[in-house]
């Protein structure tokens, strides 16, 4: 299969250098790692390997492939539909974090929208090196939760590189469940510079688990069936598979990059307030976050 991947960071460049393995692989990125690949090729190392020499570029624009898969930030989603509409695809995957990032990729492209979750652990090491730092699974399936043979396919491409992969056809539940549990995750962690396992006791336990459960509760006025229980042994179950592991919001602290609390706890609190529920502790955290993205002069 030829498959482009659109916004080559640490996930991208994991599931770009598995897929390579198996298939005709083109990454698109930033500058230095795009540099880097080109000229001594991708590797991944940890508890998954690779030495890979997949097609890199700076410009998406114009690409032509059987499946694109995005895996930019939530915040470039747009420019990234606008950039994948010149381009030719049979389908495109979102691996985001967030949600509403596959609405935006569907309003732009006339080819089906996937939506897919992740949970393997990836950081960028350096440009050309990607570190899988915990295995995981990639879900995927149709956005509106309909079977689709196209991701039927998708999903059998990327078993065939070795990504754990599981096609659902209640995509719109999976997508909740996992924004519930970043929602409880994401932006504690990243406050308080501890790794994943932190929100396991307290104090952060307490304030995970109502960020967790406000969403689950908005959720379910959204019309998805996802229980408090269902939602809070996710963030249990998610929370001590990646103990040790650095959240991606945690790593975007560090680098002191703009991050996706709009896509996460934002976005619990604009549903929420068009159901007119309150998320007092979404609240807190995501006005956390925004200040220190103010402070920092990255909004």
């Amino acid at each position: 299969m030829e498959i482009v991947i659109f916004g080559a960071g640490s996930l991208g460049s994991l599931v770009g250098a598995a897929l390579a393995r198996e298939h005709d692989v083109t990454l698109v990125g930033r500058d230095d790692h795009i540099d880097a690949v080109r000229e001594c090729g991708l590797v991944l190392e940890g508890e998954l390997e690779a030495d890979v020499a997949p097609r890199a570029t700076t410009d998406g624009a114009g690409l032509a492939a059987d499946l694109a898969v995005v895996t930019v930030k939530s915040y470039d989603t747009p420019r990234a539909a606008d950039t994948l509409a010149t381009g030719a695809f049979e389908a495109v995957l979102s691996l985001q974090n967030g949600m509403g990032n596959e609405g935006i990729l569907a309003d732009a492209l006339e080819c089906p929208v996937l939506a897919g979750t992740a949970s393997y652990g990836a950081v960028l090491r350096d440009p050309g090196v990607v570190e899988c730092t915990g295995r995981g699974e990639v879900v995927l399936g149709d956005r509106r939760g309909r079977h689709a043979a196209i991701a039927d396919r998708v999903g059998a491409a990327f078993r065939s590189a070795g990504l754990e992969t599981t096609v659902s056809d209640g995509m719109p539940r999976r997508l909740w469940e996992k924004l519930a549990v970043n929602a409880g995750i994401n932006a504690v962690t990243a406050l308080t510079e501890t790794e994943n396992g932190a929100v396991l006791d307290a104090p952060a336990n307490d304030l995970a688990r109502s960020a967790t459960r406000e969403t689950a509760r908005v959720a379910r006025a959204e019309g998805v069936v996802l229980s408090n229980r269902e939602a809070l042994a996710a963030l249990e179950a998610v929370a001590t598979e990646t103990a040790a592991n650095t959240s991606s919001m945690r790593q975007d602290v560090r680098a002191e990059r703009r991050t996706e609390i709009d896509a996460i706890n934002g976005y619990v609190l604009e549903r929420a307030a068009a159901r007119g529920l309150e998320a007092p502790t979404n609240r807190a955290l995501a006005a956390l976050v925004r200040t220190w993205e103010r402070g920092r002069g990255l909004r």
